[in-house]
């Protein structure tokens, strides 16, 4: 997982995940980069799995193979300046000393659309590539004229500034004309002494410019950990903030990345059945074992539906196989051309009445059975009453063709 720089929000909300991730013994490490665009660029080159990314990147360094898991929290483009200096709008910063972050950090990005939109190229002004505490520290120090950080407004060096009686904040008049051209922004009012309620910072309701950090994780991640994910964005971040209300994040609406199909159902439907009752392995198990269960419940059902024409047959085969015995004896019996023949096919016709006798089969079969044994009995009635003729000299023997010559 990448987050951002150290002690900046991102780095925060990461270490959170991690530990979540790590409670369900999911293995993750956290790794500082130099902020969101250094951290799509790496999830998309495969070098990371997950990663915070702030809104409006998505232009640049498009989506394939990247995939969002909704907006976590705002994180407020802040402008601060020195007192001696008068700055209104993005423009007034020509020709000052600007920190806006290093090469690969988001607020370097935004700040560029930003000023673009005012006329404000990088020539118009000097750059300086400091961001978050070492941005605040050069301002303090005098170093440079302005600051442009993005942070949350818990950061304790973003008090320091805020309270600083030399260093002013800059309240974005033209917020909602900024939002309109930048749908991945959001206008928000830090309101009058949130910061310090005791030393009144601010001293007056101060209108920020805001991106949206989101989870971005790779589109192949597995979905159990995207669930967890979610779930611990949800721990983190479902009790509002200074700028946002309670329950308003996590949430799908602001993310510019279009949101995985895990995303989506979990927001749609909240957490599987097998979730709500399974602890995460147990749920995770038996949710990869429907891949297998579905195709084999495809090949199983038709066996089922199978398993009572079968069953029948073989129970009947086992009585209908003396059939074709009970055939041979009965030709024997009409081709015998003397009484010693006719009487051996009776003792054979004898012995299988003896063996149908003992097949065992359901009571619901037993009328088989019992048709298989009167048949028997019929054939060596017939062979019985020709060997009777036999014996008193009424027949030749062989020119028997009828049941009742026999």
């Amino acid at each position: 997982m990448v987050s951002g720089a150290e002690g900046g929000s991102y780095a925060v909300a990461a270490d959170r995940y991690a530990v979540a991730l790590r409670e369900r013994g999911v293995s993750a490490d956290v790794e500082r980069t130099a902020g969101s665009v250094d951290n799509l660029r790496r999830l998309k080159s495969g070098g990371a799995d997950i990663a915070l990314v702030q809104t409006g990147l998505a232009g640049d360094f498009g989506t394939q193979g990247v995939r969002s898991l909704g907006a976590v929290f705002l994180e407020p483009l802040w402008v601060f300046y020195s007192g001696r200096r008068t700055v209104r709008e993005f423009d007034d910063l020509r020709g000052l000393k600007v920190a806006i972050g290093p090469e690969g950090s988001g607020v370097r990005v935004l700040s560029r659309v930003l000023f673009d939109d005012v006329g404000l190229d990088e020539e118009a002004f000097e750059g300086v590539p400091l961001a978050g505490q070492a941005a605040a520290s050069a301002l303090m120090a005098g170093d440079v004229d302005a600051a442009v950080v993005i942070a949350a407004p818990d950061a304790p060096w973003i008090r320091d500034l805020a309270s600083d009686p030399s260093v002013r904040l800059l309240s974005l008049e033209r917020a909602p004309a900024y939002v309109r051209r930048h749908p991945y922004l959001a206008s928000v009012t830090l309101f009058r002494g949130v910061l310090d309620l005791e030393r009144d910072v601010p001293s007056k309701d101060v209108v920020l410019l805001s991106p949206v950090a989101q989870i971005v994780v790779r589109e192949n991640l597995h979905p159990a950990i995207q669930a967890l994910l979610i779930e611990a964005a949800f721990s983190a971040h479902s009790s509002g903030s200074m700028l946002s209300e309670p329950g308003f994040f996590p949430t799908p609406k602001l993310a510019d990345i279009p949101l995985s199909q895990e995303a989506d159902r979990y927001y749609r439907d909240g957490p599987s059945v097998l979730r709500r009752i399974f602890p995460f392995d147990v749920a995770n198990f038996l949710e990869r074992a429907w891949v297998f269960i579905i195709p084999l419940a495809t090949l199983i059902f038709p066996l089922v539906r199978a398993s009572p024409p079968i069953y029948r047959w073989r129970i009947r085969r086992k009585i209908y196989v003396w059939y074709r015995h009970l055939r041979d004896l009965e030709a024997a019996g009409r081709s015998a051309g003397t009484l010693e023949e006719r009487e051996e096919v009776l003792e054979r016709l004898h012995a299988l009445q003896v063996d149908a006798s003992r097949i065992q089969v359901p009571l619901s079969f037993t009328d088989d059975l019992y048709r298989l044994r009167a048949h028997i009995r019929f054939v060596a009635d017939l062979v019985g009453r020709a060997a009777s003729r036999s014996r008193s000299g009424l027949t030749g023997g062989p020119d028997v063709q009828t049941d009742q010559d026999l």
